[in-house]
């Protein structure tokens, strides 16, 4: 049994083609940006038996499987309930269905196992450096790390992305930064994709909502033109 917050059928920008966007609830990190906190508490949601789930995304894979595209598992944080990912990744493989996880990595383990079924690894680096990733979302980079590694022992494709934050990582020191990372600590040969999110403000109202403080209040969003002109810059740097 699982805990899923929500489903979306017409995914447009979470991998390749058509997705249907499963949301796992629950996360351990406390993302400065994050513009789903809705999504946090780990049992904020109803169980779901994972047959139950493959029936409901099954229903739309006409849609999803002419676009060449698949199912993706977002969250929250899919790695934190890994046991119940790896049995509904692997009934998505029975039917033949593509397979993405959208994750920053932070999981309870069992990652090769996971990353088995997985076609598609979707991989947020959150900051460039210990003490910055740490202030913006509570976690340790290590962990990240650790994660990367068993994306690269394993058959699973990359795609990396990164939410870029107006005074935080808008400039070029950071993106150097990213391009050393990634250079240093991943296969290159499995990475098809970077991309820059610009940073946005959607999800205010929903800490208000809630009741939680939003650490980035006076920060306004992202100049779209700026950070599409830092992603272009990484991807040469990259060679993609």
């Amino acid at each position: 049994m699982g805990k899923i917050h929500s489903i979306e059928t017409m995914g447009l920008v979470d991998g390749p083609g058509i997705r249907v966007v499963v949301f796992f609830q629950g996360c351990r990190l406390r993302c400065a940006f994050c513009h789903n906190p809705d999504t946090w508490e780990f049992n904020a949601s109803e169980d779901i038996d994972a047959h139950d789930l493959l029936k409901k995304v099954l229903r739309f894979k006409a849609y999803f499987e002419k676009s060449g595209g698949g199912i993706t598992c977002s969250g929250g944080e899919p790695l934190m309930q890994p046991e119940f990912l790896i049995e509904f990744l692997k009934l998505c493989k029975e039917n033949n269905i593509n397979t993405a996880i959208d994750t920053s990595g932070f999981g309870k383990g069992t990652y090769d196992e996971i990353l088995k079924y997985t076609d598609l690894v979707i991989l947020d680096i959150k900051h460039v450096d210990e003490y910055g990733y740490n202030k913006l979302t509570g976690g340790r980079i290590q962990e990240f790390y650790d994660f990367v590694q068993a994306i690269n022992k394993s058959k699973s494709r990359l795609w990396i992305r990164h939410v870029m934050v107006p005074g935080i990582t808008d400039n070029y020191e950071p993106m150097d930064k990213i391009v050393n990372i990634i250079k240093n600590r991943v296969n290159l040969d499995k990475l098809d994709n970077f991309e820059i999110l610009p940073y946005h403000t959607l999800g205010v109202s929903k800490y208000k909502k809630l009741g939680f403080k939003y650490k980035l209040d006076n920060v306004k969003s992202m100049d779209k033109e700026a950070a599409s002109a830092f992603e272009k810059y990484v991807i040469n740097k990259l060679n993609l």
